[in-house]
């Protein structure tokens, strides 16, 4: 599992959305046990069918995600989308893109309840994971255009703005 969670990170999304596998300790599963081992406690699911999910998920999030130079184009195109960012306050303390907006629990009710659904919203955490969950959250809620910065901002300063810092986590 963990060599088809390196290739496809979006797996855990998509097994647990399909199947309900991998969202809690009763139903998770191990780095080292391999899918066939998963699909067989689990009602002896096809390994066949459950990669095709795997796969056609993965095709769907590559095309949920924005390149940092055509997000960098959109800005400055009429109606540019919104920038949300969900990474933790710290991270977004140390560096953030210009104009984009943090996301707080406040932000997040107002987003579900007063934002039109078809507004055009791109997700940015620090290397594209947090804002795939959170561009797919808000895409199962009827939004019709989020985006998530591949990458994240680490691809961003490094490709469109190398005067914001990049930073690691430990």
């Amino acid at each position: 599992m963990a060599e088809l969670l390196q290739q496809f990170p979006g797996a855990q999304r998509a097994l647990f959305r399909a199947y309900h596998i991998g969202g809690c300790s009763s139903c998770g599963f191990r780095p080292d046990e391999t899918l066939a081992q998963v699909c067989e406690r689990n009602g002896r699911l096809s390994v066949e069918e459950v990669s095709e999910t795997v796969l056609a998920s993965h095709e769907a999030e590559q095309k949920m995600q924005i390149a940092p130079q055509e997000l960098a184009e959109r800005l400055h195109q009429p109606n540019p989308p919104v920038i949300v960012d969900v990474r933790s306050r710290e991270e977004w303390d140390a560096v953030h893109i210009d104009g984009s907006e943090f996301l707080t629990q406040d932000l997040m009710q107002q987003m579900m309840s007063e934002w039109p659904k078809e507004r055009e919203i791109v997700f940015v955490c620090h290397h594209g994971i947090r804002s795939l969950d959170a561009a797919a959250f808000f895409a199962g809620h009827d939004f019709s255009k989020t985006k998530s910065l591949a990458g994240g901002i680490d691809a961003w300063s490094e490709q469109v703005d190398p005067s914001l810092p990049r930073y690691h986590l430990e």
